[in-house]
């Protein structure tokens, strides 16, 4: 391990609403004009983004003073080779942190708060005030880590596409999806709305609503189930995932018996898609980031053999 101060901080940084609509109206103006039609704030839009660019500064003048900086963009994440000894420091949402974390192998990541009183920031547990001291004391691995398990989709195409909190397999569209689903020595076709895969990290979020919607219509229809034992959190570092097939339908062709279950490394859940066009694979929430899902393709989801560092 390098010397603190040989080692390289990376701040990964995001656009704010306002630059995302400067990007679409070309003009600051023109974007107000959109904003303010729709009845909406705009002095709000001005507010985060100005309180975001003080942070910038902020951060990256403490990072200077202790190491060599490169701000990267969101949007280069996916493609950005980061190295071995880097340290990556992340400026706030939590998605930004889940993003940056799924394309790291074993760097550590400091998730920052931009603004405590706009985000409650899970993953956000520093702030630019606390991070001179916390960051140096990161880059001496002085600092403790809390580990993070990833999901992990291997396509027969040779694609590979990793998540944080959970993957979506199913229909681009409103379209129903249709696959072979293979899950603990038992198969199946079905059609569905898609199946969602989560981690731990993800379990508090899309698996856990799913789970809600469950509860809720159970509870309309007269059945009582107890909540507290279907409680699906599970920790952050888990050595498994849990699925759950969304709205699938019985026909005469398709089945509805596999609906949740685990995931591990030596349980696999293995899709084969049965969709002409339209399927998909995306990774927390992103859907412009995907992998094609259509007939014939297979994907193999697991567990990823690697963990995210997360500085706490």
């Amino acid at each position: 391990m390098p010397a603190s101060d040989e080692r390289k901080i990376i701040l990964v940084v995001r656009p704010t609403r306002l630059d995302e609509l400067i990007a679409r109206y070309n003009t600051v103006q023109q974007a107000q004009f959109y904003v303010e039609h729709l009845g909406a704030d705009f002095s709000d839009y001005l507010a985060e983004k100005k309180r975001y660019e003080a942070a910038i500064a902020d951060v990256e003048g403490s990072l200077r003073a202790v190491a060599r900086v490169q701000r990267l963009e969101r949007r280069y994440l996916a493609n950005f080779v980061f190295g071995p000894d880097d340290v990556v420091v992340v400026l706030g949402q939590d998605g930004l942190v889940a993003n940056t974390l799924k394309y790291l192998d074993v760097q550590p990541v400091l998730g920052v708060n931009p603004d405590p009183k706009r985000w409650d920031g899970l993953l956000l547990p520093f702030n630019p005030k606390s991070l001179p001291k916390v960051i140096g004391e990161a880059l001496k691995n002085k600092r403790p880590i809390k580990r993070v398990s990833m999901a992990k989709a291997t396509l027969n195409t040779g694609a590979v596409i990793h998540a944080v909190n959970d993957l979506f397999i199913g229909p681009q569209s409103h379209a129903s999806a249709r696959y072979i689903l293979h899950a603990e020595e038992r198969e199946e076709r079905q059609s569905s709305s898609g199946i969602i895969v989560s981690t731990g990290m993800g379990s508090t979020g899309w698996l856990k609503s799913l789970y809600s919607g469950w509860l809720g219509a159970a509870s309309a229809l007269g059945i009582d189930p107890d909540r507290k034992a279907l409680d699906m959190t599970f920790p952050w570092d888990a050595d498994y995932l849990r699925y759950f097939v969304r709205e699938p339908f019985p026909s005469r062709t398709t089945g509805t018996s596999i609906v949740a279950g685990l995931v591990s490394q030596n349980q696999p859940l293995t899709i084969v898609s049965e969709m002409p066009e339209h399927g998909v694979i995306f990774s927390d929430g992103i859907e412009a980031d995907f992998l094609e899902f259509n007939s014939g393709t297979r994907a193999v989801v697991t567990i990823a053999e690697r963990q995210g560092m997360l500085v706490v």
